[in-house]
């Protein structure tokens, strides 16, 4: 590029970084829209809105001006906000008849249903808590949620009630309501004579620090953890998200000299829900942000390319976001140009970073929509930070600036804060970090010091506070004294279009303590060597960094329910005398 070119680019980069931090300032300062407050909380001073609604059930009771518009589309049935209100109310008075009190939990075991949501609203404007069952799980794991949680109600549809039925006999006290059964069950109340029942929604106040849901860690290692996320936290997500929302198109449109869209001429939002909702993407993320808007959901059972672009054309989905390699799929769908994706304004992700070539691919296939994306945790209620549009494509390496209600720090090994622009540890604390880990107390003292939440993401922050997550803390390769983040040579091999979906991680060494490793699925009819693989590298890493040990996979990688790969669950089962 040209120096004058180069200039150019360096002071619009300028001017654009200046003009987010004015928005921001005006936006999240004194008396501003989302003015930020100190407040104490556990102990710990925090950050927190102050207009923020004390519970979720005043965000769940103001989604009712939205009566006659759509809400939950699953195949051909569709409910309106009216709709959906009246089955919560009645769902919640035969909890209630059920003698369930304000503080118990229920359990929701299903796949992505509307049902989910109708049941989550009804326990949480109730001032219950709900239990969030991993719909993978198998009965040993789904015997451990129970015992741990305590429900008093499990929700379910006929897949894990057939789950349950296995072990029934050690909760016998669990009240089941049936949801899209097959047939009758003994002992399984019905859930269309449930959101029937005759009632209305208890009139209840609710504690900001009271628990709104439990949703448990991934469990890759060992036992599953239950995040206790607090009524405050998810409030405070939904808050973060509006902010971001109002500060990036205030921005874009102050920095383009473009007039600022109004808010009235905006179609609502028709999101695709492709991940699954007892995780914080589509819940917490999508779910709940979308139900203040008073936008669509639409429901996927499972996730499948060809059926979401059905569904984009059909529904006209203005927002997509899953997994980066659901993005991916998409866009690279070789009938991408044969259905209409013109009501599509964002596509993007969460629950991992998107690869720098995927951002790019984003902007350069979807003509109407920009790419974006939050990182965050189960234990943050949702995104601790987010980017889009250009400050993405600018710098699409970064997951976005720290919402305002998080302080963030980077620390060493040794818990010293590091200095600006060295890697570390990234610390958070904010009015969204969990109260803890249900009947884990040593956990939460390990994860949590003084309010400040350990992510176990190494990460660093430049001068105009983006941030930069270089890997786990645990996810890297130290071979023979040097560190080799897998994240960074995954997104090397991204970068090779034969490769469709690719994992790497530490493989045992005796001479450098570990060599790097590589599961990797090819796109079909675009298969690659290993000679290839290797000889692509060469020219965009160090030599260290290569992958010695290549495994060339027939099937695509093992996912967790939320999307992920399973990491460990590879590096266990692949041989090591078959790797190329």
């Amino acid at each position: 590029m040209p120096i004058l070119a180069q200039l150019s680019l360096l002071e619009d980069t300028f001017i654009m970084h200046a003009t987010l931090q004015s928005v921001w300032d005006e936006l999240s300062g004194q008396d501003g829209q989302y003015e930020i407050e100190e407040s104490l909380v556990r102990g710990s001073p925090i950050k927190t809105f102050k207009s923020a609604p004390p519970s979720l059930r005043e965000i769940w009771l103001a989604s009712a001006v939205h009566e006659h518009r759509e809400y939950l589309v699953y195949e051909d049935q569709r409910w309106t906000y009216g709709e959906v209100h009246k089955m919560v109310n009645s769902i919640a008075a035969w909890m209630c008849k059920q003698n369930i009190a304000q503080g118990d939990r229920i359990a929701i075991a299903m796949r992505n249903y509307p049902e989910w949501m109708i049941c989550y609203w009804a326990a949480v404007a109730s001032g219950l808590t709900v239990v969030g069952i991993n719909a993978w799980w198998v009965e040993d794991e789904l015997d451990y949620a129970i015992d741990d949680s305590q429900p008093k109600i499990l929700f379910c549809d006929q897949e894990r009630l057939t789950r349950f039925t296995a072990i029934r006999d050690r909760h016998t006290d669990v009240k089941v309501v049936g949801i899209r059964l097959e047939e009758p069950a003994e002992q399984v109340f019905d859930f269309a004579e449930v959101a029937q029942f005759p009632g209305a929604l208890p009139d209840r106040i609710i504690d900001p620090d009271q628990d709104a849901c439990i949703f448990y860690t991934s469990g890759t290692t060992g036992r599953p953890k239950g995040a206790q996320q607090t009524h405050r936290g998810c409030v405070h997500n939904i808050m973060n998200m509006g902010f971001w929302g109002q500060c990036l198109s205030q921005t874009m449109a102050k920095f383009h000299d473009t007039a600022l869209i109004d808010p009235q001429d905006v179609p609502p939002i028709s999101a695709l829900v492709t991940t699954p909702l007892f995780h914080v993407t589509a819940n917490n993320c999508l779910a709940q942000a979308s139900t203040v808007a008073g936008g669509k959901l639409v429901h996927m059972y499972k996730w499948d390319a060809t059926v979401a672009l059905q569904l984009i054309e059909r529904e006209k989905i203005s927002s997509l976001t899953g997994v980066p390699v659901m993005s991916r799929e998409l866009i690279s769908h070789p009938d991408f140009n044969q259905y209409d994706t013109s009501s599509l304004k964002s596509v993007g992700g969460g629950g991992a970073q998107l690869q720098p070539d995927l951002v790019s691919k984003i902007e350069q296939t979807v003509s109407t929509a920009r790419p974006g994306t939050g990182y965050g945790m189960t234990e943050t209620c949702g995104i601790i930070t987010s980017i889009g549009g250009d400050f993405f494509v600018q710098n699409p390496e970064s997951c976005g600036r720290a919402m305002p209600t998080f302080e963030v720090k980077t620390v060493d090994d040794q818990g010293n804060e590091t200095l600006p622009g060295e890697s570390g540890e990234l610390w958070v604390r904010g009015a969204p970090v969990i109260k803890g880990y249900l009947n884990q107390p040593q956990a939460t003292l390990e994860t949590i010091t003084d309010g400040w939440l350990h992510t176990g993401d190494v990460a660093w922050i430049d001068d105009n506070k983006f941030i930069y997550i270089v890997d786990r803390v645990k996810d890297m390769v130290l071979r023979g004294g040097e560190n080799i983040y897998c994240s960074e040579v995954e997104t090397v091999l991204f970068q090779m279009d034969q490769i469709a979906e690719c994992s790497v991680f530490g493989i045992a060494d005796d001479r450098l303590g570990e060599e790097v490793g590589a599961a990797i699925y090819c796109r079909e009819q675009e298969q690659a060597t290993a000679e290839q693989i290797r000889t692509f590298c060469s020219s965009r890493m160090a030599k260290h960094k290569i992958p010695r040990y290549l495994w060339l996979l027939d099937t695509p990688l093992p996912r967790n329910a939320s999307g992920k790969f399973l990491k460990r669950e590879l590096k266990d089962q692949l041989p090591i005398n078959q790797a190329l």
